[in-house]
Protein backbone atom coordinates (compact mmCIF):
# COMPACT_ATOMS: atom_id res chain seq x y z
CA UNK A 1 0.00 0.00 0.00
CA UNK A 2 1.11 3.57 -0.67
CA UNK A 3 1.92 6.04 2.10
CA UNK A 4 -1.36 7.98 2.18
CA UNK A 5 -3.35 4.76 1.74
CA UNK A 6 -1.70 3.37 4.88
CA UNK A 7 -2.35 6.60 6.78
CA UNK A 8 -6.00 6.68 5.68
CA UNK A 9 -6.48 3.05 6.75
CA UNK A 10 -4.91 3.81 10.15
CA UNK A 11 -7.18 6.83 10.72
CA UNK A 12 -10.20 4.80 9.66
CA UNK A 13 -9.43 2.20 12.31
CA UNK A 14 -9.07 4.98 14.90
CA UNK A 15 -12.48 6.35 13.93
CA UNK A 16 -14.05 2.93 14.51
CA UNK A 17 -13.41 3.43 18.23
CA UNK A 18 -14.59 7.02 18.42
CA UNK A 19 -17.23 6.12 21.00
CA UNK A 20 -14.38 5.74 23.51
CA UNK A 21 -12.90 9.16 22.71
CA UNK A 22 -13.75 12.67 23.85
CA UNK A 23 -16.05 14.26 21.31
CA UNK A 24 -13.49 16.89 20.23
CA UNK A 25 -10.85 14.23 19.66
CA UNK A 26 -13.28 12.11 17.63
CA UNK A 27 -14.25 15.14 15.52
CA UNK A 28 -10.56 15.93 14.95
CA UNK A 29 -10.00 12.35 13.79
CA UNK A 30 -12.96 12.73 11.44
CA UNK A 31 -11.61 15.94 9.91
CA UNK A 32 -8.15 14.36 9.64
CA UNK A 33 -9.65 11.34 7.88
CA UNK A 34 -11.45 13.54 5.34
CA UNK A 35 -8.24 15.54 4.78
CA UNK A 36 -6.10 12.46 4.24
CA UNK A 37 -8.73 10.96 1.92
CA UNK A 38 -8.73 14.13 -0.19
CA UNK A 39 -4.94 14.16 -0.23
CA UNK A 40 -4.74 10.51 -1.17
CA UNK A 41 -7.13 10.94 -4.09
CA UNK A 42 -5.33 14.08 -5.29
CA UNK A 43 -1.67 13.05 -4.85
CA UNK A 44 -1.70 9.26 -5.18
CA UNK A 45 -4.89 8.76 -7.16
CA UNK A 46 -8.00 6.62 -6.84
CA UNK A 47 -7.83 2.87 -7.23
CA UNK A 48 -10.71 0.45 -6.93
CA UNK A 49 -9.02 -1.78 -4.32
CA UNK A 50 -9.44 1.07 -1.81
CA UNK A 51 -13.15 1.72 -2.44
CA UNK A 52 -14.37 -0.01 0.72
CA UNK A 53 -11.86 1.92 2.83
CA UNK A 54 -13.00 5.15 1.14
CA UNK A 55 -16.64 4.38 2.02
CA UNK A 56 -15.94 3.41 5.63
CA UNK A 57 -13.69 6.42 6.22
CA UNK A 58 -16.32 8.84 4.89
CA UNK A 59 -19.12 7.20 6.89
CA UNK A 60 -17.25 7.20 10.19
CA UNK A 61 -15.82 10.68 9.63
CA UNK A 62 -19.39 11.93 9.11
CA UNK A 63 -20.48 10.20 12.32
CA UNK A 64 -17.49 11.59 14.23
CA UNK A 65 -18.16 15.15 13.08
CA UNK A 66 -21.96 15.30 12.96
CA UNK A 67 -23.70 12.25 14.27
CA UNK A 68 -21.94 10.69 17.24
CA UNK A 69 -24.97 10.97 19.55
CA UNK A 70 -27.23 9.24 17.04
CA UNK A 71 -24.65 6.50 16.65
CA UNK A 72 -24.37 6.01 20.43
CA UNK A 73 -28.16 5.54 20.73
CA UNK A 74 -28.21 2.88 18.01
CA UNK A 75 -29.70 -0.52 18.90
CA UNK A 76 -26.76 -2.66 20.11
CA UNK A 77 -27.30 -5.72 17.84
CA UNK A 78 -27.43 -3.36 14.84
CA UNK A 79 -24.33 -1.54 16.05
CA UNK A 80 -22.38 -4.79 16.48
CA UNK A 81 -23.58 -6.01 13.09
CA UNK A 82 -22.33 -2.79 11.50
CA UNK A 83 -19.00 -3.23 13.27
CA UNK A 84 -18.67 -6.74 11.88
CA UNK A 85 -19.56 -5.57 8.37
CA UNK A 86 -17.15 -2.65 8.66
CA UNK A 87 -14.21 -4.80 9.75
CA UNK A 88 -14.96 -7.22 6.91
CA UNK A 89 -15.02 -4.37 4.39
CA UNK A 90 -11.70 -3.04 5.67
CA UNK A 91 -10.10 -6.49 5.63
CA UNK A 92 -11.23 -7.12 2.04
CA UNK A 93 -9.96 -3.73 0.90
CA UNK A 94 -6.60 -4.19 2.63
CA UNK A 95 -6.23 -7.67 1.13
CA UNK A 96 -6.94 -6.39 -2.40
CA UNK A 97 -4.60 -3.43 -1.95
CA UNK A 98 -1.74 -5.66 -0.78
CA UNK A 99 -2.17 -8.47 -3.30
CA UNK A 100 -2.85 -6.15 -6.26
CA UNK A 101 -0.43 -3.38 -5.30
CA UNK A 102 0.70 -0.18 -6.92
CA UNK A 103 4.44 -0.68 -7.08
CA UNK A 104 7.48 1.02 -8.55
CA UNK A 105 10.07 -0.94 -10.47
CA UNK A 106 13.06 -1.88 -8.27
CA UNK A 107 15.64 0.89 -8.09
CA UNK A 108 18.72 -0.11 -10.08
CA UNK A 109 21.88 -0.13 -8.00
CA UNK A 110 24.43 1.05 -10.55
CA UNK A 111 26.13 4.42 -10.79
CA UNK A 112 24.21 5.76 -13.79
CA UNK A 113 20.80 7.40 -14.02
CA UNK A 114 18.56 5.99 -16.75
CA UNK A 115 17.20 7.79 -19.79
CA UNK A 116 14.80 6.32 -22.34
CA UNK A 117 13.60 7.01 -25.88
CA UNK A 118 11.09 5.10 -27.99
CA UNK A 119 11.32 4.73 -31.77
CA UNK A 120 8.94 3.66 -34.54
CA UNK A 121 10.94 1.72 -37.15
CA UNK A 122 9.72 0.39 -40.51
CA UNK A 123 11.61 -2.21 -42.53
CA UNK A 124 10.83 -1.10 -46.07
CA UNK A 125 12.62 -4.15 -47.49
CA UNK A 126 10.35 -6.64 -45.74
CA UNK A 127 6.70 -7.39 -46.46
CA UNK A 128 4.46 -7.80 -43.42
CA UNK A 129 3.32 -11.42 -43.69
CA UNK A 130 1.27 -11.30 -40.47
CA UNK A 131 -1.44 -8.99 -41.86
CA UNK A 132 -3.86 -9.34 -44.77
CA UNK A 133 -2.82 -6.16 -46.56
CA UNK A 134 -0.17 -7.11 -49.19
CA UNK A 135 1.21 -3.55 -49.13
CA UNK A 136 2.06 -3.57 -45.41
CA UNK A 137 5.70 -3.37 -44.38
CA UNK A 138 7.10 -4.71 -41.12
CA UNK A 139 6.73 -2.06 -38.40
CA UNK A 140 8.28 -2.22 -34.95
CA UNK A 141 8.25 -0.17 -31.78
CA UNK A 142 11.63 -0.19 -30.08
CA UNK A 143 12.51 1.30 -26.70
CA UNK A 144 16.07 2.27 -25.83
CA UNK A 145 17.32 2.80 -22.27
CA UNK A 146 20.71 4.47 -21.81
CA UNK A 147 22.97 6.07 -19.15
CA UNK A 148 21.74 9.63 -18.61
CA UNK A 149 22.86 12.93 -17.14
CA UNK A 150 21.48 16.43 -16.52
CA UNK A 151 18.02 15.33 -15.40
CA UNK A 152 17.19 18.78 -13.95
CA UNK A 153 14.16 17.75 -11.93
CA UNK A 154 12.56 15.63 -14.65
CA UNK A 155 9.84 13.22 -13.50
CA UNK A 156 10.15 9.47 -13.70
CA UNK A 157 8.33 8.06 -16.71
CA UNK A 158 5.26 5.85 -16.22
CA UNK A 159 5.57 2.28 -17.42
CA UNK A 160 2.37 2.26 -19.49
CA UNK A 161 1.19 4.85 -22.05
CA UNK A 162 -0.15 8.04 -20.49
CA UNK A 163 -2.76 8.62 -23.18
CA UNK A 164 -6.07 7.50 -21.63
CA UNK A 165 -7.51 5.70 -24.66
CA UNK A 166 -4.23 3.93 -25.43
CA UNK A 167 -3.81 2.87 -21.81
CA UNK A 168 -7.38 1.54 -21.76
CA UNK A 169 -6.67 -0.61 -24.84
CA UNK A 170 -3.56 -1.97 -23.12
CA UNK A 171 -5.35 -3.01 -19.96
CA UNK A 172 -8.29 -4.46 -21.89
CA UNK A 173 -5.93 -6.84 -23.67
CA UNK A 174 -4.04 -7.80 -20.51
CA UNK A 175 -7.27 -8.21 -18.56
CA UNK A 176 -8.62 -10.55 -21.23
CA UNK A 177 -5.42 -12.61 -20.95
CA UNK A 178 -5.89 -12.99 -17.18
CA UNK A 179 -9.70 -13.32 -17.38
CA UNK A 180 -10.16 -10.12 -15.35
CA UNK A 181 -12.57 -7.25 -16.00
CA UNK A 182 -10.62 -4.36 -17.53
CA UNK A 183 -11.22 -2.02 -14.58
CA UNK A 184 -9.29 -4.46 -12.35
CA UNK A 185 -6.02 -3.38 -13.99
CA UNK A 186 -6.77 0.33 -14.12
CA UNK A 187 -4.33 0.94 -11.25
CA UNK A 188 -1.43 0.00 -13.55
CA UNK A 189 -1.48 3.65 -14.67
CA UNK A 190 0.37 4.51 -11.45
CA UNK A 191 3.35 2.16 -11.98
CA UNK A 192 6.48 4.27 -12.26
CA UNK A 193 9.80 3.37 -13.83
CA UNK A 194 13.24 4.67 -12.86
CA UNK A 195 13.73 6.16 -16.32
CA UNK A 196 13.58 9.72 -17.61
CA UNK A 197 12.21 10.30 -21.10
CA UNK A 198 14.49 11.94 -23.66
CA UNK A 199 17.21 12.71 -21.10
CA UNK A 200 20.71 13.56 -22.34
CA UNK A 201 22.98 10.55 -22.74
CA UNK A 202 25.81 10.45 -20.21
CA UNK A 203 29.25 11.70 -21.25
CA UNK A 204 30.98 9.70 -18.50
CA UNK A 205 32.16 7.03 -20.96
CA UNK A 206 33.18 7.25 -24.60
CA UNK A 207 30.84 4.38 -25.58
CA UNK A 208 28.46 1.94 -23.91
CA UNK A 209 27.98 -1.74 -24.91
CA UNK A 210 24.54 -2.61 -26.28
CA UNK A 211 22.18 -5.39 -25.14
CA UNK A 212 19.13 -6.17 -27.29
CA UNK A 213 16.11 -7.63 -25.44
CA UNK A 214 13.41 -9.84 -26.98
CA UNK A 215 10.23 -10.46 -24.95
CA UNK A 216 8.30 -13.71 -24.70
CA UNK A 217 5.41 -14.65 -26.96
CA UNK A 218 2.25 -12.73 -26.07
CA UNK A 219 3.91 -10.41 -23.57
CA UNK A 220 5.68 -7.08 -24.16
CA UNK A 221 8.93 -5.17 -23.94
CA UNK A 222 7.38 -3.47 -20.89
CA UNK A 223 7.79 -6.68 -18.88
CA UNK A 224 11.57 -6.35 -19.14
CA UNK A 225 11.87 -2.70 -18.12
CA UNK A 226 13.56 -3.36 -14.77
CA UNK A 227 16.11 -5.67 -16.42
CA UNK A 228 16.89 -2.92 -18.92
CA UNK A 229 17.19 -0.28 -16.20
CA UNK A 230 19.53 -2.45 -14.14
CA UNK A 231 21.86 -3.02 -17.08
CA UNK A 232 21.85 0.67 -17.97
CA UNK A 233 22.65 1.75 -14.41
CA UNK A 234 25.85 -0.30 -14.79
CA UNK A 235 26.92 1.28 -18.06
CA UNK A 236 25.08 -0.55 -20.84
CA UNK A 237 22.54 0.54 -23.42
CA UNK A 238 19.44 -1.71 -23.50
CA UNK A 239 17.28 -1.98 -26.62
CA UNK A 240 13.93 -3.78 -26.28
CA UNK A 241 11.85 -4.81 -29.29
CA UNK A 242 8.08 -5.19 -29.40
CA UNK A 243 7.56 -7.98 -31.95
CA UNK A 244 4.39 -6.65 -33.58
CA UNK A 245 1.31 -8.94 -33.61
CA UNK A 246 2.98 -11.22 -31.05
CA UNK A 247 2.66 -8.80 -28.11
CA UNK A 248 -0.26 -8.37 -25.79
CA UNK A 249 -0.39 -4.75 -26.98
CA UNK A 250 1.84 -2.37 -28.92
CA UNK A 251 1.03 1.32 -29.36
CA UNK A 252 2.14 3.21 -32.47
CA UNK A 253 2.53 7.00 -32.78
CA UNK A 254 -0.54 7.32 -35.03
CA UNK A 255 -2.80 5.91 -32.30
CA UNK A 256 -3.02 2.31 -33.49
CA UNK A 257 -2.74 -0.39 -30.85
CA UNK A 258 -1.98 -3.83 -32.24
CA UNK A 259 -2.61 -7.00 -30.28
CA UNK A 260 -1.83 -10.70 -30.27
CA UNK A 261 -2.86 -12.29 -33.60
CA UNK A 262 -0.21 -14.98 -34.13
CA UNK A 263 -1.30 -17.73 -31.72
CA UNK A 264 -1.82 -20.15 -34.61
CA UNK A 265 1.90 -20.10 -35.36
CA UNK A 266 2.59 -21.76 -32.04
CA UNK A 267 -0.37 -24.14 -32.21
CA UNK A 268 0.05 -25.60 -35.71
CA UNK A 269 3.30 -27.53 -35.50
CA UNK A 270 7.00 -26.80 -35.71
CA UNK A 271 6.97 -25.51 -39.30
CA UNK A 272 4.80 -22.51 -38.45
CA UNK A 273 6.66 -22.00 -35.19
CA UNK A 274 9.89 -21.86 -37.18
CA UNK A 275 8.38 -19.31 -39.59
CA UNK A 276 7.47 -17.02 -36.71
CA UNK A 277 10.92 -17.58 -35.23
CA UNK A 278 12.44 -16.41 -38.51
CA UNK A 279 10.33 -13.23 -38.42
CA UNK A 280 11.46 -12.42 -34.89
CA UNK A 281 15.12 -13.09 -35.76
CA UNK A 282 14.82 -10.79 -38.77
CA UNK A 283 13.33 -8.17 -36.42
CA UNK A 284 16.44 -8.38 -34.26
CA UNK A 285 18.79 -8.16 -37.26
CA UNK A 286 16.89 -5.14 -38.61
CA UNK A 287 16.94 -3.32 -35.27
CA UNK A 288 20.69 -3.86 -34.87
CA UNK A 289 21.25 -2.41 -38.35
CA UNK A 290 19.01 0.57 -37.52
CA UNK A 291 21.01 1.23 -34.37
CA UNK A 292 23.87 2.38 -36.58
CA UNK A 293 21.70 5.29 -37.76
CA UNK A 294 20.16 5.96 -34.35
CA UNK A 295 23.64 6.05 -32.87
CA UNK A 296 24.57 8.93 -35.15
CA UNK A 297 21.52 11.18 -34.81
CA UNK A 298 19.99 10.26 -31.42
CA UNK A 299 22.83 9.05 -29.19
CA UNK A 300 25.88 11.15 -30.09
CA UNK A 301 27.83 8.09 -31.23
CA UNK A 302 27.82 6.67 -27.69
CA UNK A 303 26.55 3.19 -28.61
CA UNK A 304 29.41 0.68 -28.79
CA UNK A 305 28.34 -1.20 -31.90
CA UNK A 306 31.42 -3.43 -31.65
CA UNK A 307 30.12 -4.94 -28.40
CA UNK A 308 26.54 -6.13 -28.83
CA UNK A 309 24.80 -8.79 -26.77
CA UNK A 310 21.26 -10.14 -26.90
CA UNK A 311 18.93 -11.67 -24.33
CA UNK A 312 15.35 -12.86 -24.42
CA UNK A 313 12.65 -14.67 -22.51
CA UNK A 314 10.77 -17.75 -23.72
CA UNK A 315 10.17 -17.37 -27.49
CA UNK A 316 12.34 -14.27 -27.25
CA UNK A 317 15.05 -16.44 -25.72
CA UNK A 318 14.94 -18.67 -28.79
CA UNK A 319 15.18 -15.49 -30.87
CA UNK A 320 18.25 -14.39 -28.92
CA UNK A 321 19.84 -17.77 -29.65
CA UNK A 322 18.99 -17.69 -33.37
CA UNK A 323 20.18 -14.11 -33.76
CA UNK A 324 23.42 -14.77 -31.89
CA UNK A 325 23.95 -17.94 -33.94
CA UNK A 326 23.60 -16.22 -37.31
CA UNK A 327 24.47 -12.53 -36.77
CA UNK A 328 28.22 -11.93 -36.55
CA UNK A 329 27.63 -8.58 -34.81
CA UNK A 330 26.23 -10.25 -31.69
CA UNK A 331 29.09 -11.36 -29.42
CA UNK A 332 27.14 -13.11 -26.62
CA UNK A 333 23.59 -14.01 -25.64
CA UNK A 334 21.19 -15.26 -22.97
CA UNK A 335 18.05 -17.38 -23.28
CA UNK A 336 15.82 -17.03 -20.19
CA UNK A 337 13.65 -20.14 -19.82
CA UNK A 338 13.01 -20.54 -23.52
CA UNK A 339 13.08 -23.57 -25.77
CA UNK A 340 14.57 -23.32 -29.29
CA UNK A 341 13.19 -23.33 -32.82
CA UNK A 342 14.79 -24.01 -36.21
CA UNK A 343 17.17 -26.52 -34.62
CA UNK A 344 17.57 -28.96 -37.52
CA UNK A 345 20.24 -26.89 -39.24
CA UNK A 346 22.13 -25.94 -36.08
CA UNK A 347 25.05 -27.32 -34.15
CA UNK A 348 26.60 -26.01 -30.95
CA UNK A 349 26.83 -22.23 -30.82
CA UNK A 350 30.40 -20.93 -31.11
CA UNK A 351 29.83 -17.77 -29.02
CA UNK A 352 29.38 -17.32 -25.28
CA UNK A 353 25.75 -18.21 -24.58
CA UNK A 354 23.93 -18.72 -21.29
CA UNK A 355 20.67 -20.58 -20.68
CA UNK A 356 18.90 -19.50 -17.47
CA UNK A 357 16.26 -22.09 -16.63
CA UNK A 358 13.33 -22.56 -14.25
CA UNK A 359 12.36 -25.52 -12.11
CA UNK A 360 9.71 -26.54 -14.64
CA UNK A 361 12.17 -26.56 -17.53
CA UNK A 362 14.44 -28.96 -15.71
CA UNK A 363 11.51 -31.24 -14.85
CA UNK A 364 10.34 -31.34 -18.48
CA UNK A 365 13.88 -31.93 -19.74
CA UNK A 366 14.50 -34.83 -17.37
CA UNK A 367 11.19 -36.47 -18.30
CA UNK A 368 11.78 -36.06 -22.03
CA UNK A 369 15.27 -37.54 -21.88
CA UNK A 370 14.23 -40.43 -19.66
CA UNK A 371 11.11 -41.25 -21.69
CA UNK A 372 9.06 -41.44 -18.49
CA UNK A 373 5.97 -39.69 -19.82
CA UNK A 374 2.58 -41.21 -19.11
CA UNK A 375 -0.29 -41.66 -21.56
CA UNK A 376 -2.25 -39.22 -19.40
CA UNK A 377 0.40 -36.53 -19.90
CA UNK A 378 0.34 -37.13 -23.66
CA UNK A 379 -3.45 -36.84 -23.64
CA UNK A 380 -3.33 -33.60 -21.66
CA UNK A 381 -0.90 -32.12 -24.18
CA UNK A 382 -3.63 -32.16 -26.85
CA UNK A 383 -1.35 -34.04 -29.28
CA UNK A 384 -1.58 -37.49 -30.81
CA UNK A 385 1.04 -39.99 -29.71
CA UNK A 386 2.84 -39.59 -33.05
CA UNK A 387 2.82 -35.78 -32.76
CA UNK A 388 3.98 -36.01 -29.16
CA UNK A 389 6.85 -38.34 -30.06
CA UNK A 390 7.87 -35.97 -32.87
CA UNK A 391 7.88 -33.11 -30.36
CA UNK A 392 10.05 -35.14 -27.96
CA UNK A 393 12.57 -35.87 -30.71
CA UNK A 394 12.77 -32.15 -31.47
CA UNK A 395 13.20 -31.44 -27.78
CA UNK A 396 16.10 -33.89 -27.63
CA UNK A 397 17.80 -32.01 -30.47
CA UNK A 398 17.23 -28.77 -28.55
CA UNK A 399 18.68 -30.21 -25.35
CA UNK A 400 21.77 -31.44 -27.20
CA UNK A 401 22.44 -27.88 -28.40
CA UNK A 402 21.57 -26.34 -25.03
CA UNK A 403 23.85 -28.73 -23.15
CA UNK A 404 26.84 -27.51 -25.14
CA UNK A 405 26.33 -23.93 -23.90
CA UNK A 406 26.48 -22.60 -20.35
CA UNK A 407 23.49 -23.13 -18.07
CA UNK A 408 22.24 -22.06 -14.68
CA UNK A 409 19.07 -23.28 -13.01
CA UNK A 410 17.26 -21.12 -10.44
CA UNK A 411 15.42 -23.24 -7.88
CA UNK A 412 11.91 -22.15 -6.96
CA UNK A 413 11.27 -20.29 -10.21
CA UNK A 414 8.64 -20.73 -12.89
CA UNK A 415 8.35 -19.27 -16.38
CA UNK A 416 7.39 -15.69 -15.53
CA UNK A 417 10.03 -15.30 -12.83
CA UNK A 418 12.24 -14.13 -15.68
CA UNK A 419 10.03 -11.09 -16.33
CA UNK A 420 8.78 -8.12 -14.32
CA UNK A 421 5.37 -9.79 -14.12
CA UNK A 422 6.53 -11.45 -10.88
CA UNK A 423 6.51 -7.98 -9.27
CA UNK A 424 2.88 -7.24 -10.17
CA UNK A 425 1.05 -9.50 -7.74
CA UNK A 426 1.57 -12.35 -5.29
CA UNK A 427 -1.57 -13.89 -6.78
CA UNK A 428 0.53 -15.05 -9.75
CA UNK A 429 2.35 -17.42 -7.41
CA UNK A 430 -0.95 -19.00 -6.40
CA UNK A 431 -1.90 -19.75 -10.02
CA UNK A 432 1.51 -21.18 -10.93
CA UNK A 433 2.74 -18.42 -13.25
CA UNK A 434 5.60 -17.70 -10.87
CA UNK A 435 7.33 -20.05 -8.45
CA UNK A 436 7.73 -20.27 -4.70
CA UNK A 437 10.68 -17.89 -4.67
CA UNK A 438 9.97 -14.29 -3.64
CA UNK A 439 9.50 -12.12 -6.74
CA UNK A 440 11.91 -9.39 -5.67
CA UNK A 441 14.54 -11.98 -4.78
CA UNK A 442 14.13 -13.72 -8.12
CA UNK A 443 14.32 -10.43 -10.03
CA UNK A 444 17.51 -9.53 -8.18
CA UNK A 445 19.12 -12.89 -8.97
CA UNK A 446 18.24 -12.68 -12.67
CA UNK A 447 19.52 -9.10 -12.89
CA UNK A 448 22.82 -9.91 -11.19
CA UNK A 449 23.60 -12.97 -13.30
CA UNK A 450 22.61 -11.21 -16.53
CA UNK A 451 24.85 -8.27 -15.61
CA UNK A 452 27.77 -10.53 -14.68
CA UNK A 453 27.50 -12.41 -17.99
CA UNK A 454 27.48 -9.28 -20.14
CA UNK A 455 30.18 -7.63 -18.03
CA UNK A 456 32.44 -10.57 -18.81
CA UNK A 457 31.70 -10.88 -22.51
CA UNK A 458 31.09 -7.26 -23.54
CA UNK A 459 33.29 -5.37 -21.05
CA UNK A 460 35.89 -8.02 -20.15
CA UNK A 461 35.26 -7.59 -16.42
CA UNK A 462 33.45 -9.70 -13.83
CA UNK A 463 32.36 -13.24 -14.61
CA UNK A 464 32.61 -14.57 -11.08
CA UNK A 465 28.91 -15.31 -10.61
CA UNK A 466 28.41 -17.23 -13.86
CA UNK A 467 31.50 -19.39 -13.41
CA UNK A 468 30.62 -21.32 -10.25
CA UNK A 469 28.12 -21.57 -7.35
CA UNK A 470 28.04 -18.63 -4.96
CA UNK A 471 26.89 -18.95 -1.31
CA UNK A 472 25.11 -15.59 -1.57
CA UNK A 473 22.79 -17.14 -4.17
CA UNK A 474 22.13 -20.74 -3.09
CA UNK A 475 19.07 -20.86 -5.38
CA UNK A 476 21.36 -20.81 -8.43
CA UNK A 477 22.61 -24.23 -9.45
CA UNK A 478 24.98 -25.32 -12.21
CA UNK A 479 23.52 -28.57 -13.63
CA UNK A 480 26.69 -29.54 -15.47
CA UNK A 481 28.80 -29.66 -12.33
Amino acid sequence: MRTLEILLTFLTFIMLFQHKMPRKFAAAAGFAGIGVLAGQLFFEGYRWQMVLIYLVSVAFAFIAIFGKRLYMRMWKPLKYGLYGLTFTMLAVSIFLSVYLPVFDLPKPDGAYSVGTKTFHLTDQSREETLTKNPHDKRELMVQVWYPAQGLNGQKQAPLFPEDASTFHEYIERYADRFSFPAFALDYWRYIKTNSYENATISSAEARYPVVVISHGFGTSRLLHASQAEHLVSHGFVAVAIDHTYSTMATAFPDGRVTGLTTEQYLNEGSENRNKLGDIWTQDADFVIDQLDQLNRYAFEGKLDMDNIGMMGHSFGGATAFNAAYSNHRIKAGINMDGSLNNVNDKQAISKPFLFMESSNFMNIKNKALSGKISDEEIKNSGLTKEEFNEMIEERKKEYKIIDQASMVYIAGTEHYNFTDLQLYSKVLKQVGMTGDIDGERSADIVNRYVLDFFNKHLKETGGGLISKPNPAYPEVEFPKE
